[in-house]
């Protein structure tokens, strides 16, 4: 699927001033893209394993899901760039990305996608490390200090979970898809953005507090109306999708939780590394330009909840 998208005659289209036209008041934008320095067209088209890798950009990659995600972009010859906020934990993240996949191309950068100067740095970074971004993942964000009710939560707690997770999300798709934009173009979608918001059902089973609940509801509406408006504009190389990874077992999961509650998840929640080997290969091989890429159905969640029930409950049962 790549060929159009990526052939010579493109390429250096990009990499000269008329890429493409460039309304007005983009300018500022375009003119900072243009002048960060980048690496060669042809690494961008490197191939690995019988397939062009991609340039793949991941928020939050330094633990969790972000991590597993980058493992396995890593594993399949992609390039990758990882951001965290926590400097530490992205240093020692990128030093055990490298042991792993020592071939593997992986650069980071500290960046709190909540703070409108970061998402411009990620997206300058991103040019200046891979030149051409294919996959962007919307995966940082927080379900808030503690699972209480909305009246007991402290209101610095509630702005950072609305602020990372809808704000974050929403200026992050801004900055990749004016950064898309000034890639070359195609008849069908070849760079992609995927959120992680709610659905109805997600949003109705879920035992966060209301922050998380209403801030991954808006980014679930997000994907939709940012869909729209490309579609209205005549975007068509640009895709916008849900992934629905489902429950994952990571530390935001257990977070605050009861001791009942944190058996209940351990049992019906996937590893981020299971849930990344199903969903990566599905970034990669998407084609459409809206949908929602699933882990698993509901059903089979429901039925894994049916199996665990007695090391849930233990001798209740019995």
């Amino acid at each position: 699927m790549f060929d159009k998208c990526f052939s010579t005659h493109t390429f250096n289209r990009i990499y000269g001033i008329n890429c493409c036209i460039i309304p007005a008041k983009e300018a500022a934008d375009s003119e900072r893209l243009r002048s960060i320095p980048r690496i060669d067209a042809k690494k961008g088209l490197k191939i690995m394993n019988g397939d062009q890798s991609l340039g793949v950009v991941i928020t939050g990659g330094s633990k969790g899901l972000g991590y597993a995600f980058a493992s396995e972009f890593l594993a399949a010859g992609d390039r990758v760039v990882i951001c965290g906020r926590n400097s530490g934990q992205l240093e020692e993240a990128l030093h055990a990305l490298r042991l792993a996949v020592p071939e593997g191309e992986i650069y980071g950068i500290g960046c709190d996608v909540g703070d409108p100067s970061g998402a411009r740095s990620l997206v300058d970074f991103a040019v200046a490390k891979l030149g051409r971004v294919d996959r962007w993942i919307n995966n940082a964000g927080t379900a808030g200090i503690l699972k209480r009710p909305l009246w007991e939560l402290d209101a610095d707690d509630i702005l950072e979970t609305c602020t990372t997770n809808l704000a974050g999300s929403i200026m992050m798709c801004a900055e990749a898809v004016n950064f898309m934009q000034h890639q070359p173009s195609s008849e069908r979608p070849c760079y992609h953005i995927f959120n992680m918001g709610f659905s109805l059902t997600g949003v109705t089973l879920s035992r966060s507090a209301v922050p998380h609940k209403v801030s991954k509801r808006g980014v679930a509406e997000l994907t939709h109306f940012l869909s729209r408006e490309l579609n209205a504009a005549g975007v068509k190389s640009i895709g916008v999708h849900e992934l629905s990874p489902g429950l994952v077992l990571t530390e935001l999961l257990l977070r605050d939780a009861t001791e009942k509650a944190s058996r209940f998840l351990k049992v019906i929640a996937e590893k981020p590394e299971k849930v990344a080997s199903i969903l990566v290969p599905k970034i990669r091989s998407v084609t459409a330009r809206n949908t929602r890429l699933r882990y698993e159905p509901l059903a089979k969640m429901v039925f894994r909840i049916l199996v665990g029930m007695p090391r849930i409950f233990g001798n209740a049962l019995v």
